[in-house]
């Protein structure tokens, strides 16, 4: 199963449209999402806070905003769409790394 990670804080609107993203795109492709509050863990929140939202899939940061990431690479400067993240995961399901 492919595990989605979510690197936010409370407050944070752009968290809250990839958390959005994240659960439309989870329709198609079994998953568990697992939200993390950098807010309360300081190393975390040094580590994530000027990149937020961040979004790992199974480990690997696959986007953060405003920023894709494509096999650990920056491949362009927009927010994620559901259809990319979809992609992703059915990529990752059907074995490619995932």
């Amino acid at each position: 199963m492919i595990v989605l990670t979510i690197y936010s804080r409370p407050g944070c609107h752009l968290c809250d449209e990839m958390k959005a993203v994240v659960l439309r795109a989870a329709r198609s492709v079994p998953l568990t999402v697992e939200e993390i509050d950098i807010s309360l863990d300081a190393e975390l929140d040094e580590r994530y806070g000027p990149e937020i939202p961040v979004l790992m899939v199974n480990g690997k940061k696959a986007a953060k905003y405003p920023v894709l990431m494509v096999n650990g690479k920056k491949a362009a400067k927009y927010r994620v769409t559901e259809e990319e993240l979809a992609r992703i995961l059915v990529a990752r399901a059907g074995g490619a790394g995932g």
